[in-house]
């Protein structure tokens, strides 16, 4: 039985590898760093994060979640300044899991975390779409939208052909079954892409290989100075929260495909913590644990999907890539950018929840409201703000569906009229409240039971005080207007 489970986790670790080793090339040359620091991140993934207790059957490194602020960090503070950056963001997930705090990302609204990714799917489709036709994209996620107009006129025929065929390998693979159990679509897409413009060969950007040597860059006492600048502790925050809700949020997607041990929220975020650590230092990209290496997004190529039992799985993945660059590392030096461009658009779209959107739409229309306002928050700003943006919004939406308010009329005949206000009483409801007590005649007695209110805020306290004393009546402290 042993020796069987063995067999599964080590299939599982290469398939995984096979999916991995094209996203992490992918994501970081979309992120604006050499290639080789995508694979550093995924090698720390499987034998650091892979090493240490959280969710077994989690698998972690660089994502396409995190590719549109690393970019626009690399673009403000440079790539020396990345490992600095990452660190930090791996110290804040440390403290977060030695002080338990991973739990509270369970509270967060999922309207939010869908709204997230959403905005940061929109913006990476925008910007790899240039890519794919070999096309510098404009800065900002805005700009990149309104360049798509004149998009046509910049793209390289050649380079949009070799991206497009990627697009089309990436959807039509998986619909052959067969096929599809054998070797993933990105390595395939990927690698016929490099194969035919190889052997025809196109003159289309490919990626450039410097080495692992020269790509890693150790950061030096100057560059943890920058620590205390207010821009990039933001942008540390920014990584480490973002990170760590990916990262949740996913081990709560994965621990629904598997009957084994429930993931320790804290151990994880340690566990990202600590990687993340040994990322900075070697001056690669931030990592998280991804639902689509973990559970291949709903493919056939995943940790769990391929039959992983243990989180041998996810350490072995990680030795497959450390040999994959330390004997054929020249191998990168073929691939078309455009074919990774291609797999980042993919990505990009399933990273925006249609479904669920529509799933929303029939019940909870607050809360596609919430979504949509994040996404397009991160779209015109950044993640950091669309996220507070979103999270504001919820809070907001949660307060007024929670504030409901009651109003109920009796005639009483000569006893004059009772009104029962039940429910929440808060000022986000005044209004209302204000309203029917002073559409209630003038003539007549009033009594105003307050009994049914489960809560009752200063402001609405003062109010109904104020609208008593205005009719000459005294609010009786049973909850009772004395006549």
């Amino acid at each position: 039985m042993r020796c069987g489970v063995r067999k599964a986790d080590l299939f599982a670790s290469l398939v995984v590898f096979l999916v991995t080793l094209p996203l992490c090339v992918g994501v970081a040359i979309a992120s604006g760093v050499p290639a080789e620091l995508g694979l550093v991140t995924g090698i720390v993934g499987g034998l650091v994060a892979g090493v240490l207790p959280g969710s077994s059957l989690q698998v972690s490194g660089p994502t396409a979640g995190l590719t549109v602020l690393v970019y626009e960090a690399v673009q403000r503070y440079g790539v020396g300044a990345l490992g600095v950056l990452v660190f930090g963001a791996g110290l804040v997930q440390l403290g977060l899991g030695v002080l338990r705090l991973g739990r509270w990302f369970r509270a967060v609204s999922v309207a939010v975390v869908q709204g997230m990714l959403a905005g940061i799917g929109l913006v990476l489709i925008a910007s790899q779409v240039y890519a794919m036709g070999d096309a510098s994209a404009p800065a900002g996620g805005l700009g990149r939208l309104a360049g798509l107009v004149s998009l046509p006129g910049l793209l390289d025929p050649v380079a949009l052909s070799v991206g497009g065929a990627t697009m089309a390998v990436l959807l039509l693979w998986p619909r052959w079954k067969r096929g599809a159990r054998l070797v993933p679509a990105p390595l395939v897409a990927v690698g016929l892409a490099a194969v035919v413009t190889g052997v025809f060969g196109l003159g289309v950007r490919r990626v450039e290989v410097r080495g692992l040597l020269d790509a890693v860059r150790l950061p030096e006492a100057a560059d943890l100075g920058r620590l205390t600048e207010v821009g990039v502790l933001g942008t540390v925050i920014t990584f480490a929260l973002i990170a760590s809700a990916e990262s949740l949020f996913g081990a709560a997607a994965v621990d629904r495909l598997h009957d084994g041990r429930r993931t320790d929220y804290d151990r994880e975020l340690i566990a990202q913590g600590a990687g993340n650590a040994v990322c900075g230092v070697l001056g690669a990209l931030p990592m998280t644990s991804v639902i689509v290496r973990s559970a291949a997004g709903g493919t056939p190529f995943g940790g769990v999907r391929a039959g992983a039992r243990t989180k041998a799985s996810r350490m072995l993945h990680g030795v497959w890539l450390l040999l994959f660059t330390v004997v054929v590392p020249g191998v990168l030096g073929v691939i078309p950018v455009a074919a990774l461009a291609a797999l980042l658009v993919h990505a990009g779209c399933r990273l925006v929840p249609v479904r669920e959107v529509r799933v929303l739409w029939r019940g909870h229309r607050g809360e596609v409201v919430v979504l949509v306002v994040t996404a397009a928050a991160i779209v015109v700003g950044n993640p950091f703000e669309g996220v507070l943006v979103g999270l504001a919004l919820a809070v907001a939406k949660t307060a007024w569906d929670a504030s409901l308010v009651q109003v109920e009329t009796e005639d009483a005949g000569e006893a004059g009229i009772v009104v029962r206000v039940l429910g929440h009483a808060t000022f986000l409801r005044l209004p209302k409240l204000l309203d029917a007590l002073e559409a209630l005649p003038r003539d007549r007695e009033v009594q105003l039971e307050l009994g049914g209110l489960r809560h009752l805020d200063h402001a609405c306290a003062a109010a109904l005080e104020g609208w008593a004393a205005g009719r000459g009546q005294a609010l009786a402290a049973s909850g009772r207007a004395a006549p």
